[in-house]
């Protein structure tokens, strides 16, 4: 009975050892599938040609301000109340003008593509002449043109600051910037950008990082994404570094949307080139994975010299002569302190990540590490792009 006791225990001891390595079987396999690729989805890292925003602008003029406008030196903001004035049939004189309630502002916005008539837009207004803040002011009604001048929206609204300015001169109190605002749906749109979109036999997908390789998979992803649909030649390839032409086959004739939104959800294994971003004024670096650095040893050492003076009053002795004086004497002292000087030797093919670790052994600083990198990109041992900001 004890027998059969204890090979029944070892017989369930060994069950449950092969259930956990099975089980740690099926949570490798689960991490190692769910290890991040490089893989992006193409409307992530590409456009379509012709679909983009339109930038609009315009000049207006900001009423109802509590004094903060534009003061009387500036003619534009007189003569534009002025000549407003003569249109809605009020006579005045410019050179008798003088409020201090009006300023005169540009007003800028971005028009989405496939925007309709009668869409509200977001619109920032700025000040251009010398008002102090646009803090409770009303927007007067404003045309924004495109770059052929042509009226494409018109805004008007309250003028939003997101802070405040209150005081006068020395008790000032301010917050945020009071001299530019928003005007959330400040902008009403009367007339769309035209664009064919339904008659286009071809498109052009525009990559944001500019890679011939990238290029090169994404024409290869689509074309085996769409190959039980197209036939004859393939349906997209790559033109340059930026562009993969895009044609559209007779099963999506009049359904270019169906066809683009297949498209961008596809996976894309992209490529770049190395490249070490360098920011000076805040120490930060950011560097991918693709930098590669040769032999190179570094050498990583501060010389601090340091000179103090000491001023120290020097008195007559008792029974001096009258003519004695009491003097300054200056004490100087100096002191040169060399730190021992730490070599880190690098090998070939080493990532960037191995450089780093190296380097903070060696108790270097953020500022010390840009000049090192400067330095190995002069002594050509750095396989990468150094962008300095």
């Amino acid at each position: 009975m004890i027998e059969n006791a204890l090979r029944h225990k070892r017989s369930n001891r060994m069950i449950h050892f092969i259930l956990l390595l099975y089980a740690l079987a099926i949570l490798i396999a689960i991490l190692l599938f769910a290890m991040p690729s490089k893989a992006a989805r193409v409307k992530d890292i590409a456009t379509i040609e012709g679909v983009r925003n339109n930038a609009l602008i315009g000049y207006g003029l900001v009423i109802g301000l509590n004094g903060t406008g534009d003061k009387n030196g500036t003619l534009f903001t007189v003569q534009s109340l002025s000549s407003m004035l003569t249109r809605m049939g009020v006579t005045v004189d410019p050179a008798a003008v003088k409020v201090k309630n009006v300023a005169a502002v540009m007003v800028t916005a971005l028009l989405p593509p496939f925007t309709r008539p009668g869409s509200h837009l977001d619109i920032v207004v700025s000040s251009m002449g010398d008002a102090t803040s646009l803090q409770g002011g009303t927007l007067l009604l404003t045309p924004l043109k495109g770059p052929d001048q042509e009226i494409y929206a018109v805004a008007q609204g309250s003028v939003s600051i997101g802070g405040f300015v209150g005081g006068q001169e020395g008790d000032k109190t301010q917050k945020n910037h009071p001299t530019a605002g928003r005007i959330a749906n400040g902008a009403i749109v009367e007339r769309e950008v035209p664009f064919a979109f339904s008659d286009m036999d071809r498109f052009k997908i525009l990559l944001r990082d500019h890679d011939f390789t990238t290029a090169l998979r994404l024409a290869d992803t689509i074309n085996k994404a769409l190959k039980q649909e197209s036939t004859g030649s393939p349906i997209a390839r790559p033109i340059d570094s930026a562009t993969v032409e895009l044609r559209v086959s007779d099963q999506y004739k009049g359904r270019e949307v169906a066809l683009l939104s297949k498209i961008e959800g596809l996976d894309v294994k992209i490529d770049f080139s190395a490249k070490v971003v360098v920011n000076e004024r805040t120490g930060t670096i950011v560097m991918g994975d693709q930098v590669r650095i040769s032999d190179v040893a570094i050498a990583h050492g501060n010389l601090t010299i340091r000179v103090q003076t000491e001023f120290q009053v020097s008195q007559p002795p008792a029974f001096a002569p009258e003519n004695a004086e009491t003097v300054v004497v200056p004490q100087q002292e100096a002191d040169v302190l060399e730190e021992e000087a730490k070599i880190v030797l690098v090998k070939g093919g080493t990532t960037i990540g191995t450089l780093i670790q190296g380097l903070n052994s060696i108790g270097v600083t953020p500022r010390d590490l840009i000049s090192i990198l400067q330095s190995i990109k002069a002594a050509g041992a750095l396989h990468a792009d150094l962008e300095i900001l």
